[in-house]
């Protein structure tokens, strides 16, 4: 499969992705390569840079939004205790009286959460990706 930028007259720009270069040599002339914004036929391969593995050693690119969540987590676990898979048993405990009352962070199945959530315990999921364990 080859991908590439396409552009139509009105100035749109768009993925487009065929088995090879000739497939879609043969498809645009057919007229069946449309834009996905206005349906223009009159369409162009745009500029394309090559997808370039990153060289070994080289850190990896990640996205803004891959950025914001390594944020909030090194946020989150700085200014919060980590009780591991007993966090619905501490969130419980901590707004019923009985520990004393300080930002947590852990581990729950959804159905703990969905509990929680029930009993009026204010949690919340956070949005990371479980961090890789080591022997």
């Amino acid at each position: 499969m080859i991908r590439y930028t396409l552009r139509c007259d009105k100035g749109h720009d768009f993925e487009g992705w065929f088995r090879s270069s000739d497939a879609f040599d043969t498809t645009h002339a057919a007229g069946h390569v449309a834009c996905t914004q206005c349906g223009s036929v009159a369409v162009r391969k745009s500029l394309m840079a090559p997808a370039v593995p990153a060289q070994s050693g080289a850190e990896p690119r990640i996205s803004p939004m891959e950025a914001a969540l390594q944020a909030l987590r090194r946020e989150v676990e700085a200014n919060s205790d980590y009780v591991g898979l007993k966090f619905a048993d501490e969130a419980r405990a901590i707004h019923e009286g009985r520990a004393p009352g300080r930002a947590i962070h852990g581990e729950a199945r959804p159905e703990e959460a969905r509990k929680l959530l029930e009993e009026g315990v204010p949690v919340a999921p956070l949005p990371f990706i479980p961090r890789q364990k080591a022997n």
